[in-house]
């Protein structure tokens, strides 16, 4: 006769509540898999697999009641984890359409917006386009997946526990935040550049000859300016996009460091995983 009793029902409860928080977080937040466009029972069924395939090799559990005060912590530590993590590959993509925003009003495009769906707001012409295509590069290079194998090797950097966040994860957030304005002006420098010298050259045309119609020959010039460019500067992308992506998912790996070092005696310290050799 098998005899199951209320520990063993909230350990086997424990043990998937805790790490589907972590997932769904992660599935909220990371581009391609928190698109708006994905419906809510997708995420939630992609969450459930992916954390029934996971839990298993989750290190030791703590030993507490899922629907306590602290169970419910550790539900939303977990959660924000997984969010922070989303978080950190959502930037990259933000970086790429900010490049785009800063493209579109150089070249006068200020004015060709368009509905994102993925923001649920308003984007320009050249930011949707450079969005697509990292997106197109996100899963060329399988960066998808290598996002969905950082956040299993989180359980082990972060083990579940109820236990606060260490000031780190906090922090390194808002620096990685700041890394947006940064890597987009850099993205966009090239096409700013370019127009600005065909700006100082329409300057300088209009002090040379002022009958001519800046007004009328200046957004023709720019615009064209600005797509020949940007056509000669879409083969160059490929490693930018690339340095991102590793970028973003290095970043990922790093939070659960920076969330768990206030452990004394636990800094630098990982569990083993299943398989591991010493």
């Amino acid at each position: 006769m098998i005899s199951l009793t209320s520990a063993d029902l909230y350990a086997w409860i424990a043990a998937i509540l805790w790490p589907l928080s972590r997932m769904l977080g992660l599935v909220a937040a990371a581009p391609l898999f928190g698109n708006a466009s994905v419906p809510v029972s997708v995420k939630v069924s992609l969450g459930l697999a992916l954390t029934l395939v996971i839990a298993p090799a989750v290190p030791a559990l703590p030993a507490s009641d899922p629907f306590s005060w602290q169970g419910l912590l550790i539900v939303a530590k977990e959660m924000l984890i997984g969010l922070g993590m989303g978080f950190a590959m959502r930037i990259v993509f933000a970086a790429v359409e900010m490049a785009g925003e800063v493209s579109s009003l150089t070249m006068g495009f200020g004015f060709a917006t368009f509905f994102d769906p993925q923001t649920q707001g308003r984007s320009g012409a050249i930011s949707q386009f450079l969005a697509l295509l990292a997106t197109m590069a996100f899963l060329a290079v399988n960066a998808h997946l290598a996002v969905l194998e950082v956040l299993a090797e989180s359980f082990y950097r972060l083990p579940v526990s109820g236990q606060p966040f260490a000031a780190g994860f906090g922090f390194e957030l808002a620096r990685w935040g700041g890394e947006l304005f940064r890597t987009g002006v850099q993205l966009s420098l090239p096409l700013v550049a370019a127009l600005l010298i065909t700006n100082v050259a329409l300057g300088i045309l209009t002090r040379a000859a002022p009958q001519l119609n800046i007004f009328g020959i200046g957004f023709p010039v720019t615009l064209g300016v600005g797509l020949v460019v940007m056509h000669l500067l879409l083969p160059y992308l490929s490693q930018p996009f690339q340095n991102l992506f590793a970028r973003g998912i290095e970043e990922s790996r790093l939070l659960p460091v920076k969330a768990g070092q206030w452990l004394p005696g636990q800094v630098g310290k990982v569990p083993a995983r299943p398989g591991d050799t010493k």
